[in-house]
C-alpha cells in the first residue's frame, strides 16, 4: 500500500486552465465571489461555481459566507507557495493580444506574491536589504542581522513582534519570473503592507501588478539604492 500523499489529486486540479486561472487569481490574498472570479476566469459563473466545489472539496480553497454572499480565497499560504513554485518550472503563458501583453509586462515588473511583494521590484528589495547587510541568506530562509533590526525598526518594522506569528519569519520563496528568491514570511508580509501603508506603492485594480508612486520612487532610491523605472 502507498501511503505517500495523493500528489495525482491535487495536480488533476490545477492542470485545468479554468481552475488554474482561479487559483492564480486567489494568490493576491484576497476574497472574491463566484462572478467576479468567472470574469477574471473568462468562464460562466455555472461554470466557475463548478470549479469552485471541486477546489473546495481538495482543500485547496475556502469559503465564506456574508449574508446572501459567498466569498473564495486560497485555504492557506502552502496553496500559495505551492502555487508559486510550479509557476517557477512552468513555461511562459502565450500572449494573445496587446491586453496580455501589458498585463504580463506589469506583473512581472511588480506584484504580489499572495501577502508579500515579487517580480522585479521583490526581488531588488531583497537584494537591496542583502547588501545593506539587513538580511543574511541562509538555508533557504532570511536572518535579520542585530543592524538589520534597527534599520527596519525605523520603517517601523517590529521583527520582535513578528517572530511570535505562528509562521516561518523570513522564508525565501522562488520568483518564477526573475529566476532569483524574493522575501516572504511574516517578514515579507510586513514589509509590502508597510510599502502599502506610505504608498510608496499601490495595487493596480483587476490585477496582482503593483505600480511604484513618485514617492515610492524617490524612496527607493535614498532607502534601497533602487533605481526604478
Amino acid at each position: 500500500m502507498n501511503n505517500d500523499p495523493d500528489i495525482s489529486a491535487v495536480a488533476s486540479l490545477i492542470a485545468d486552465p479554468a481552475r488554474a486561472a482561479i487559483l492564480s487569481i486567489l494568490m493576491d490574498d484576497i476574497s472574491l465571489p463566484a462572478g467576479e472570479l468567472a470574469w477574471f476566469a473568462k468562464i460562466t459563473p455555472q461554470t466557475a461555481s463548478f470549479h469552485l466545489a471541486k477546489l473546495i472539496k481538495c482543500n485547496l480553497v475556502s469559503v465564506k459566507k456574508s449574508g446572501r454572499h459567498r466569498y473564495y480565497r486560497l485555504s492557506n499560504k502552502n496553496v500559495a507557495q505551492a502555487i508559486e513554485s510550479l509557476a517557477f518550472i512552468a513555461p511562459p503563458s502565450r500572449v494573445s493580444s496587446l491586453r496580455d501583453s501589458i498585463e504580463r509586462k506589469a506583473v512581472h515588473h511588480a506584484r504580489t506574491c499572495y501577502d508579500h511583494l515579487a517580480g522585479e521590484l521583490g526581488v531588488a528589495v531583497t537584494q537591496a536589504l542583502t547588501d545593506k547587510n539587513v538580511i543574511q541568506y541562509h538555508d533557504e530562509s532570511y536572518e535579520v542581522t542585530e543592524m538589520g533590526e534597527a534599520w527596519l525598526a525605523s520603517l517601523k518594522i517590529d521583527c520582535h513582534q513578528l517572530r511570535k506569528e505562528r509562521r516561518l519569519f523570513a522564508r525565501a520563496c522562488p520568483d518564477w519570473s526573475e529566476r532569483r528568491p524574493h522575501i516572504a514570511g511574516a517578514l515579507g508580509a510586513a514589509i509590502l503592507q508597510r510599502f502599502l501603508e506610505l504608498k510608496w506603492i499601490i495595487r493596480i485594480s483587476d490585477s496582482r501588478a503593483i505600480r511604484v508612486t513618485e514617492s515610492g520612487r524617490k524612496n527607493f532610491k535614498e532607502q534601497f539604492g533602487i533605481e526604478w523605472k
